[in-house]
This record gives structure tokens, C-alpha cells and sequence, in this order.
């Protein structure tokens, strides 16, 4: 039997660093599977930037989409994209559609999992 598998089953084992950002920047996944958020966020924002950010590790993790990144150049499903020549966290940028799409989902399910 196929089963998918939560994407938050491996929150508790994703770390999460409060720190100072740039301007406009709330949150960054790491190729590390960590996470850094602004350190100003707080409530739901805190909760959508975590879920946004999850998704982009999902990407990363996922063999089809192959999210990945240096200081340069954004790859994404086989394809380099300039950094220098994007506007990064676009919701037109591909693996950004996704990220936006699914950050609510996954913010609901963060907040039912500290709940519990």
C-alpha cells in the first residue's frame, strides 16, 4: 500500500533559527534542512513563513523537483535560474507557486501539531 507521508512528521526534527534577516526577507530554508525566521515574526506570520519555508525542504527532498541552490543560481527541475536576474520569492518563479499555494495548508497543520 502507498501512503504519503506528513510533511510535518519531521518538523520536530527540523531546526529553527530566530535571527535578524535582510529587508523583506521573513524566512530562508537551508540546504542543511534547517530553517531561519526573522526574529521580528511572530503568531500566524511566523506560522505561514515556517510553512512556506517547509514546503521549499519538501522540494528540496523530492527526486522530480530537485529544489536546490548556491550563491549564483537557483535549480530547479533540471533547470538553472541567474539569482542575479530574478526577483527572489516571486510568486511567479516555479518553485515559489507551490510555496505559496501550499504555505496555509501547512501553517494549519503546524499550529494543530503544537497544540498537541
Amino acid at each position: 500500500m502507498f501512503k504519503l507521508n506528513n510533511p510535518f512528521s519531521t518538523l520536530s526534527n527540523t531546526p529553527i533559527h530566530k535571527k535578524k534577516l535582510p529587508n523583506g526577507v521573513n524566512a530562508e530554508a537551508n540546504s542543511d534542512g534547517s530553517i531561519n525566521v526573522d526574529k521580528s515574526l511572530k503568531g500566524k506570520e511566523l506560522d505561514l513563513a515556517i510553512g512556506h519555508e517547509m514546503v521549499h525542504l519538501d522540494q528540496m527532498k523530492n527526486p522530480i523537483k530537485q529544489l536546490g541552490y548556491d550563491d549564483n543560481y537557483v535549480f530547479w527541475k533540471g533547470k538553472k535560474y541567474a539569482r542575479d536576474s530574478m526577483e527572489e520569492g516571486s510568486k511567479d518563479l516555479p518553485w515559489e507557486k507551490e510555496a505559496w499555494a501550499k504555505q496555509g495548508a501547512y501553517a494549519k497543520m503546524l499550529k494543530s501539531k503544537k497544540s498537541t
